[in-house]
Formats: structure tokens, sequence, C-alpha cells
């Protein structure tokens, strides 16, 4: 049948509301992840520290059946050495940061970069969808992939311990939900806008992958080399580590801890610091993402 023949009539189905557009963008990435492997490989790598902690909660409850089990040195001393409190989450929660990064770092650099090489972004843009809406929905890709893997299981384990220990335990560390569901989302934020900033500015993805290990590696070597070649007392540039700031953080968030002393004890920097260092992440990658997700690209020869 030829064009002209053909009778065209306006689309009555359903409208997705205008808060919830962004949603589209993530149901579409989400069906493209669950197409490979890697997601699913990732996800189940980053709950191995949820799982070890669960058994060792388990155990350090039920030290009567460590006993049992004859595990008297080293494993009973263990157990009873370590307590469930805030720096045991935040020593899981450390662990699973640095493999949540690994998998947003695999993941992020994928989203944006297809669409700007295959100069896809002014469709989306020329159809009732803001630049606000599509970044929203690329985040929000990565914010619930990491949420799986980072606060939602914590409060697995702290349900856990309060099953076994009592309502009394959660009583005295009530700080340590707040902490978890507060720190985890610090942590999310701000390596999803970096892993989307690159990928739209890197349009290759292996090298978009490399770059963001290259922020999170450099940043930290940097960081240490201001320290000691300008002698800084604390020890600033820590700041530009994003692993250690977010341990600062895990401290004072879990612990109250006001004062981060770093592994060798000599760093001395507020703790409060860390939600500025995050901050200048999270605003440096934003600006970025403003700047290159456009309707219409001007090349100039």
């Amino acid at each position: 049948m030829a064009v002209y023949k053909r009778t065209f009539t306006t689309y009555d189905g359903p409208v997705t509301t205008r808060s919830l557009r962004f949603t589209i963008l993530t149901r579409y990435a989400f069906k493209t992840l669950l197409e490979t492997r890697l997601a699913a490989t990732l996800f189940t790598i980053c709950l191995l520290p949820h799982v070890i902690g669960l058994a060792f909660i388990y155990l350090r409850n039920n030290l009567d059946m460590v006993r049992a089990l004859g595990l008297r040195f080293p494993a009973e001393r263990l157990f009873s050495l370590f307590s469930i409190d805030g720096a045991f989450f935040g020593r899981v929660l450390g662990a699973e940061c640095w493999l949540t990064f690994i998998a947003i770092a695999l993941i992020g650099p994928g989203l944006v970069s297809p669409d700007l090489t295959n100069s896809a972004l002014p469709l989306f843009l020329s159809r009732p969808f803001s630049r606000r809406e599509y970044v929203a929905g690329k985040f929000a890709t990565l914010a619930v992939i990491a949420s799986g893997m980072t606060w939602v299981p914590a409060l697995v384990l702290v349900a856990f311990q309060v099953s076994l220990a009592g309502p009394e335990w959660l009583g005295e560390h009530a700080r340590i939900v707040s902490g978890i569901v507060a720190g985890s989302w610090i942590w999310i934020t701000a390596v999803s806008l970096i892993a989307l900033a690159l990928s739209a500015w890197v349009k290759w993805k292996p090298i978009a992958v490399a770059s963001l290990f290259g922020v999170f590696f450099v940043g930290a070597a940097f960081g240490e080399a201001a320290n000691d070649t300008l002698g800084l007392d604390p020890r600033w540039g820590t700041l530009l580590n994003l692993r250690a700031t977010m341990n600062m953080l895990w401290a004072w968030l879990l612990s109250g801890d006001s004062v981060y002393m770093g592994a060798g004890g000599s760093e001395g920097i507020p703790s409060w610091t860390g939600l500025v260092s995050m901050g200048g992440f999270c605003a440096l990658s934003l600006a970025l993402l403003t700047w290159k997700i456009r309707s219409a690209e001007v090349v100039r020869e």
C-alpha cells in the first residue's frame, strides 16, 4: 500500500505520567542489562560481603555452637573479639562500596555513550522529554542496581541481628539504620554521576571504564602527593581519595567518629568534610553532564 493511502490516527493508548516519564529509560536499560550475564554475575559477587556478614552475625550470637564445633582457637576468640556494632557494618559496607564501584564502572559507561555515538540523543530530546529526565532515567538505573548491593541487603543484616540479639540491640545502635541508608545513597549518587559524566564525555566504552578507574586511583595518588609535597596537617589531600573519604563518612555515620584518623592514625580530618568532598564530585559531574547532554551538537571545522 502506498504511503499516501495510509490513514494515520493519533495515539490513544496509556500515557506515562509526567513525574514518572524518566522511568521509561530505566525500564529499557534494565531490559538490555538482563539480556547479558554481566549484571547477574556482578550482582552475585557484590552480595558476598553481606553473605559473609550474615554468617558472622549468626556465629557471633551462637558462641555455644562454635564451642560445640571445637573451634576454640582462633575462631572462638575471633568471634568474641568483634562485636556487631557500627564498626562491623562499616567494614561490610566498606568492602561493598569497592565492589559496587566495580559494578558501576562496568555498567555505567554503556548507558550514555551509545546514545551520543549513534546521535540518538536528539531523538530523545525532540520529544516531551527534558535533559533532566534523561539524566534521571540513566541515574535511576545505576541507583536501583547499587541499592540492591548496598543498603537493602545491609538492612537485612540489621533485621537478622535484631532477631537474634533482641530489640534492645537496636535501641543501643539506633544510628546504624539511618547511617546505612544515608551513607549508601551518598556513595551511590557520587559514583553514579561520575560514571555518567565520563560516559558522556568518553564515547568509547573501554576508555570510559578505564577513565573511571583512573578517577578512583589517580585522585587518591594525587591527594597523597599533595599531602607529602605541601606537608599538609591535617592531611586534606585525603579528601581526593573516594574510598578513604567514604570510610571517613562510614565511621561518622555508623559509629559517631567526628574526626577521621585513617589507617595510620595521622589524618585528623573532621568527618563532616567528607560530605563537602562528595558534594564537590557530584557538582562537577552534574556540570559536565549538563554541558554534554544537548539536543544538538555544533561541530566547528
